[in-house]
Formats: structure tokens, sequence, C-alpha cells
């Protein structure tokens, strides 16, 4: 059991990086091996928690995340394939173990910078996988431990298209052009707070901001641009609302940033089509609408409490193996809507509980970062700007969760966890 500061940091990366980039795991170590890899971060977690037990307590816990974690293990009961939920119930309760193990063990600003170590790994390793690929293999390849036989392998179950030299969508070590292009978004994020902040040098922090732009880029995903401009608008209104000198100026600036966003969402909604057509999508954005008609047809069939929690979509499983959820020959594994996947599986209960742990993390995020000393009575905090990284990755998470389902597993399950429990139990105030 690791006790010294140095290797709860290795594990801490370890834990950003497993979340992040789980696919690199399952194709290079099989979904066994990732397996393996999880029950380790989970006996590491829950033997942090254990003897962290005087820094937390259940009461203290966000109420919706505790709530959450309850129905999906009561879904047990109701599930149509109750060994899977099981198993699914199980990884949830482990993911919210893995962020209270991290929010009671760092401070907010080591966490900011053991993201950006694994944001790091995944960049410049993705970039240099591609290279590989690129200049000495000169071909797709698919994950080690995949045998297609003699069926036809769809472009995206390629590990690698060796597209990097030939203008198309890299992929990466996490072998997925949209997720990669969601992390190097999140390396974004970190990177520039490091660089405003002075927390890295400037020179460092500049480059990896470059690297992440440049994995931006070269994944030319559509849906990570359009969460780009939400998560830089709501930096830019942070912003604004700090620069205010009084409280009514703050209003002014949060109301006619609200006027913006509805009238820009509405722009947005009439003139959809050319926006589609620039963003290379088609109307039915590339064949979601589909997915999310069918999901809708299953969710009214068990509207109250759903199917049964599954997390991640198991291919040959009714009612996940219909034909509707195959588009180009790909058996599709989430419903592309995180909001509708948790209306399938979990019904309109799990959806409103789930719907208010985002909206009160995002609130408590959002107070934290617009917090400007001198406009509240106590002590007057010296400005971090790290204390706007919850709100902008809560942002990003939930500008995703509409076209994706990231939220409910993985990297976006942690890091929602994380900032719910760490902005509900915040640092001691530094005066400044």
């Amino acid at each position: 059991m690791p006790t010294n500061r140095k290797l709860l940091s290795v594990f801490a990366v370890v834990v950003f990086f497993t979340v992040l980039s789980g696919d690199t795991l399952r194709y290079g170590l099989t979904w066994y091996g990732w397996g393996a890899v999880v029950l380790v971060i989970f006996a590491i977690s829950l033997t942090l928690v254990i003897r962290g037990r005087r820094n937390w307590r259940f009461s203290g816990l966000p109420f919706p995340l505790l709530v959450f974690l309850a129905l999906t293990v009561l879904s047990i009961a109701w599930s149509d394939y109750r060994n899977y939920t099981i198993v699914a119930s199980f990884l949830a309760i482990v993911t919210v173990v893995g962020a209270l193990a991290l929010s009671i063990t760092f401070t907010l600003s080591e966490l900011v910078r053991l993201l950006g170590h694994a944001l790091r790994i995944i960049l410049a390793g993705s970039i240099l996988f591609e290279l590989v690929v690129a200049i000495f293999v000169r071909h797709p390849f698919t994950p080690w431990w995949t045998d297609y036989g003699s069926q036809k392998i769809h472009a995206a179950e390629y590990w690698s298209r060796d597209l990097l030299f030939k203008g198309g969508q890299i992929q990466g070590i996490m072998g997925n052009s949209n997720l990669l292009g969601f992390v190097a978004l999140l390396g974004l994020i970190i990177f520039a707070i490091e660089f405003v902040s002075r927390s890295t040098r400037r020179g460092w922090s500049g480059l990896w901001v470059l690297v992440a732009i440049i994995d931006l880029a070269l994944t030319r995903s559509a849906t990570v641009a359009v969460v780009a401009v939400v998560v830089a608008a709501s930096w830019i209104v942070i912003v604004l609302i700090r620069r205010a000198r009084t409280a009514g100026g703050r209003r002014t600036v949060s109301i006619v940033s609200l006027v913006v966003v509805v009238l820009g969402a509405i722009v947005a909604f009439l003139l959809r089509e050319p926006l589609l057509r620039l963003l290379n999508k088609s109307s039915t954005l590339t064949g979601r609408t589909g997915i999310w008609h069918e999901v809708i047809v299953l969710a009214n069939q068990r509207p109250v409490v759903g199917w049964g929690w599954i997390s991640y979509w198991v291919p040959d499983l009714a009612p996940f193996a219909r034909p509707q959820f195959r588009i180009g020959g790909i058996q599709y594994l989430q419903a592309h809507d995180a909001w509708l996947d948790l209306m399938l599986q979990l019904g309109v209960v799990g959806l409103v509980v789930f719907a208010l742990l985002a909206l009160s993390t995002l609130v408590r995020a959002w107070l934290m970062a617009i917090d400007r000393p001198g406009l509240r009575r106590g002590p007057t905090p010296a400005f971090d700007p790290v204390t706007l990284v919850p709100v902008l990755i809560v942002v990003a998470l939930l500008a995703q969760s509409v076209t994706e389902s990231r939220l409910l597993i993985e990297y976006g399950f942690l890091l929602l966890s994380l900032f719910a429990i760490k902005t509900k139990r915040p640092d001691p105030v530094v005066v400044g």
C-alpha cells in the first residue's frame, strides 16, 4: 500500500490514465488485463478511503451521487440482464471510490497537476504512436488481441488507420478520434490554466498547449470543436463576471450572457443545416438520430426505472443487439447521448437523480470559479486560476453528453464524481 507522496502521485496518474484511455489498455492487455488494473486501483483506493476516514463522512458526500449509486444497485432487481447489471453497478462504485480517494488525498491544485501528467502521456503518446504507424507499419491495424476471422473489418474497429500523413482523422493510442479530440481539449484547458497561473514554466506549459492543439486539429472532430466553443464561451463569461467591480455588475454580465446563450441556441437551431454542412456532418449526425429514435422507443416501454443499469452496452445482448443500432456495418455500444442512455437504463427516476448530480456540481463549480475577493464576507482568498478547472471540465463533459454517453462511464463519471465531491468539501481557504 503506497504511503509515500511520490507513489501516491504515480497512483493518481495511473487512475487518470486508466479512465481517460481505457481503450488503450483493453486493446493492448485485453478486457481481462484492463479488469486486473481496475481491481488493483479499487483495492488501493478503498485502502486510502478507509485510512482517511477521518477526512470524510457519508453525510458530507453529494446526496444525488449516493442516490444514483444506490439506484444502479437496486436496478439489479428488475434488470433483464442481472449479471451484467451487477458488474456495471460494481464498476460505478469502483469509480466513485476512486474519486473519493483522490479527493481526500490531494488538493485541487495537486489533482490538476496530476491530471495534466496523464494527459501529457496520452497526447504525446498518441502523436508518437501515429508517427510509428505512418513511418514503420504503413497500414491500418486492429487491436492485438482481437480476432476478426474472415469477416470484413469496419474502419472504426482499427486501432490506427494510418492516416497521419494522408489527411484523415488520427485516433492515437485511444483508437478513437472523437475521444482523443476530447482528451486534447481537456489538455488544452489544463495546460492553459498552468500557463496563466505560472504553476509551471511558461515555456513548458506553452509547449503542451501547442501539443494539445496539434492533437485536437489532427483528430478533426466536429463534435469536440463545438464543445470547445462552449468551453471558450464559458471561460469568457467567468472572466467578465470576475472582473465586474460590483454585485450589480456581476448580475448584469450574467443576465446579458444568459440572453446571448439563449439567442445563440435559437440561431444555431434555425441554421442547423448549414452549420452541419460546415462541420462536415449529415442531418442525421452520422446516424445518431436513428439511434436516438430507437432508444426513445425502448425507453418508453419502461419509462419509470428503465431496463437496468449496464453502462457499456453489450453488443449481443437484448435489447442492445437490435439492427437499428448497427450503422455502416458497425454495432454501436452507446446511445450517443448520455441523457437518453439514462432514460433507457434507469428511466425517469435515474434521469432526474443524475441531472441533479450534474446540476449541483455545475453550480458549485461555477460559484467557486466566479468567487471574487472583496465581494463577500470572511477571509479574502488569494485568486488561483486552478479554481476555474472544475467548472470548465464539467461544462465540457455536459456539452459532450449531448452526442456521447461517456459522462456515465470512465473519465466522464470519475471527473464528474471527483468535482462533485471536491466542490462539496473544498480545500482550506488560502488567505492572501
